[in-house]
């Protein structure tokens, strides 16, 4: 697919060290730095006629070096005395760095790095025309024991005085800053050849104001153009970052206003007076229609949406006409009518990514999840939808959206404005943990609406959602020193002494967890790093490829993260995230119900417990209790509990059935998701798992065990009907024996305090021991846990 999202046609950004947004900048002359003083021409000249003698002049050697590529014979494996006399050393010269000359090869704690080329603080790293930049090439001085890129970057990664590079081939240019501290790739590539068979004028004029020798002609490396450049980059990210998180509002505004004030919606306005559609629920379903609008930015700015067998002509069509790009694009230009077209464009795109067959006439395939399950916004399908089930269309009219509110809602997101400048936001390299921030930032919020005035807003409350559920954004440092030294020396533990398969599959079977997860910022940060440890070792590179970087990343999300969450609403967010970063061409999102999932954490029952029976201190009178009638089921209980163990009943007391529970999770946790078929049939072993009577009745106990604290200890039939001892172990050995009223305040109580109960949550984590066994853990009476 022809990368239209950009301005650039022959330029390409990883990470976020010179974005799109600041390239554009340099490009129009919009930064400091670039004056014809600070290019080191005289003040009457511009810096555009410079490079147009260098276009001129360049051209002129491309051509020769083309000539001299074709004649290359075959024994020239490398390619790189053609390419350096006949292009990149002309091409260096035109950018001032004189005539390079090849020197000692640094070294490094004993490691020797081949590169021979510096300026000052600069490594200039020029290879053959015939060698790839992110594979190694077995005999080839500079690729032989590891690829061009990732020897660069590791030599910067680990020197102190060096902190940009170039790297060419001849053929691409890349543009490297050490980033240590950064979790994916980052560069910027020029494709030369490209750049330089198209003409591509634009293009090689901002690779002269990029590479001119003046941009890294400083003292100190951290003092050059590139650097001061980069540090505006990340600068303008932040306030970016704080000015997105009210556009995430405002869209949800414009659609939620917009949805409501449609004439066309009579339907949804009456579920919304009659109370049949909660505000709540309707404004959890504006959220996740922004989840879609987020992830589709997301995924198209890195060309991940389309598989790699879709042919140009379909992603050409899905481009022009149905993309989040165009509707960006005329976001910016128009206002837009009061028709709803674009609403019906949009609604097929979401039809086609919930589907198991996709649209390949758009070169989509369904991504499956219950993100884009049109059950999630079941009363928000556009006219392109098809509900779950085919009898829930009947009767059922499309909700529509006029053209000017979905491009304010776009708008919204995809643009802030700076400086009365509107700059569209950079969602290529705005990662998910910082989206996480935004996300977490619309907790505080909550809808208020007059279905009959047709009119929806956002206020913030005293109570509100975030203060109430604890939920707080951990910040970036935190989480990365939890890293240093919760993560890292497991990881470096598991890999003592292995190699190959054996190291691979002990990264694999890791399992990370966070207990209040939240958005997931902790859960990414730990994938990352995971998956940088996993594509080196599957490699044998210290810098993997994009490729083998996002593959290794989707297999660490899908098999090794777990959170927990008391909000919903967060689990949902924790999701979203983690999809967006694992998210792979032509793979539907990685099944995650069985590893992110909603409670509390720190309110649940463990087998030990179980096995002990209710203890007194169950019968502590809270708020709203009898004293008299909890000091009576306190007596009872202790005189039940005394019986029991008289009655050797804890020496014979049957072991908790969990049946086939934790060998059936651990063939979902390495079965294969590589297609909508393999996630759905995953998400069917699951349901069907959680819905057979081992898990339920294992459920049922747990709760009834932590509902004897909470119950409401009054004289009413339903109090004194609170579990004691004798009830509990009734349940234990026959869980329909349970009085009918008794199983309906469990489960409400359950649903009300969110017991979570992590030997049932996660069995193949924490597993029971064999019959007759003593636990690991006595306190628990489990077996395993989580790594990290």
């Amino acid at each position: 697919m022809a990368k239209r999202n950009q301005q650039f046609q022959t330029i390409r950004t990883e990470g976020a060290i010179l974005p799109p947004d600041i390239l554009r900048r340099i490009a129009s002359l919009e930064v400091d730095g670039a004056t014809p003083d600070a290019y080191h021409l005289p003040p009457s000249s511009k810096p555009h006629e410079a490079i147009a003698q260098s276009w001129a002049r360049l051209k002129s050697f491309w051509k020769a070096f083309q000539q001299a590529r074709e004649s290359l014979p075959e024994s020239d494996e490398t390619g790189t005395s053609v390419t350096n006399d006949r292009w990149l050393l002309p091409l260096f010269k035109e950018l001032d760095f004189g005539r390079l000359v090849t020197g000692k090869a640094p070294e490094i704690d004993e490691r020797v790095y081949p590169i021979e080329r510096f300026y000052n603080h600069t490594p200039i790293h020029l290879i053959g025309c015939k060698l790839p930049l992110d594979r190694r090439t077995k005999g080839a001085r500079g690729a032989a024991t590891a690829s061009p890129h990732s020897m660069v970057q590791e030599f910067l990664n680990r020197s102190e005085e060096h902190l940009w590079a170039f790297l060419c081939n001849g053929l691409q240019l890349r543009i490297l800053r050490d980033n240590i501290s950064l979790s994916r790739q980052a560069f910027v590539e020029f494709d030369l050849e490209a750049m330089m068979e198209g003409e591509v004028y634009a293009d090689f004029a901002l690779l002269w104001m990029l590479c001119h020798q003046s941009r890294v002609e400083s003292d100190r490396a951290v003092d050059c153009w590139l650097e001061k450049w980069s540090k505006l980059a990340r600068d303008e990210g932040t306030r970016v970052l704080n000015d997105l998180r009210v556009g995430v509002a405002k869209s949800i505004e414009a659609l939620g206003r917009g949805f409501i004030g449609h004439p066309r919606n009579d339907q949804l306005r009456e579920k919304l007076r009659t109370g049949s559609l909660s505000k709540d629920d309707y404004y959890r379903q504006l959220l996740r229609m922004v989840y879609r609008l987020l992830f589709l930015f997301v995924a198209e700015d890195r060309e991940l949406l389309h598989s790699p067998d879709s042919s140009a002509e379909a992603c050409d069509l899905y481009d022009t006409h149905y993309s989040t790009r165009r509707l960006r694009e005329l976001a910016h230009k128009i206002r837009g009518s009061k028709h709803a077209d674009l609403w019906h464009s949009l609604s097929l795109v979401f039809d086609a990514l919930s589907r198991n067959e996709g649209r390949p006439e758009l070169g989509l395939g369904g991504l499956g999840s219950f993100l884009w399950r049109s059950s999630s916004t079941a009363d928000l399908l556009g006219p392109g939808q098809r509900a779950s089930k085919p009898e829930e269309d009947e009767g059922s009219d499309p909700a529509l959206i006029t053209n000017d509110d979905l491009l304010q809602a776009v708008r919204a997101l995809a643009y802030v404005e700076q400086d009365k400048v509107l700059r569209i936001v950079d969602y290529r390299n705005l990662g998910s943990e910082e989206l996480g921030s935004v996300y977490e930032s619309l907790l505080e919020l909550h809808p208020v609406i007059n279905a009959e005035a047709k009119a929806f807003e956002l206020s913030t409350a005293a109570g509100n959602e975030r203060k109430t559920t604890g939920s707080y954004y951990t910040p970036d440092s935190l989480v990365q020193c939890l890293l240093d030294s919760a993560l890292d020396p497991v990881v470096k533990d598991r890999l003592k002494g292995k190699k190959g398969k054996e190291a691979e599959q002990a990264i694999l079977d890791m399992k990370v967890c966070d207990p209040a997860c939240g958005s997931g910022h902790f859960l990414i940060a730990a994938a990352h790093r995971m998956a940088r440890h996993l594509a080196r070792v599957r490699t044998g590179e210290t810098e993997p490829s994009p490729d083998d970087y996002q593959h290794a990343l989707r297999d660490i999300i899908g098999r090794c993260m777990f959170g927990v969450d008391i909000n919903p609403m967060a689990v949902e967010l924790c999701k979203v995230s983690l999809w967006m970063e694992a998210i792979e061409p032509g793979k539907p999102l990685s099944f995650l119900d069985h590893h992110i999932q909603c409670g509390n954490s720190l309110l649940g029952t463990a087998p030990a417990l179980l096995a002990k029976g209710i203890p007194d201190d169950a019968f502590k009178p809270i708020e709203g209790d009898v004293k008299e009638q909890v000091n009576a089921l306190k007596k009872d209980n202790k005189r039940e509990r005394k019986d029991y163990e008289q009655g050797q009943g804890y020496l014979f007391s049957p072991p908790l059935k969990l049946g086939n529970l934790p060998a059936t999770l651990s063939r979902i946790n390495i079965a294969s998701d590589d297609s909508v078929e393999d996630v759905a049939a995953k998400q069917e072993m699951y349901e069907k798992l959680v819905k057979g009577a081992d898990y339920l009745n294992a459920r049922l106990l747990a709760d009834t065990w932590c509902a004897a604290f909470v119950w409401k200890k009054d004289d009413s039939d339903l109090g004194m009907l609170c579990p004691t001892e004798r009830s509990f172990r009734s349940i234990e050995y026959n869980p329909h024996s349970i009085n009918v009223h008794v199983k309906a305040e469990v489960q409400r109580l359950s649903r009300q305090y969110q017991f979570f109960h992590w030997h049932l949550a996660f069995p193949d984590v924490f597993r029971l021991p064999e019959k007759g066994s003593a636990a690991e853990n006595e306190q628990t009476g489990w077996e395993g846990g989580f790594d990290a």
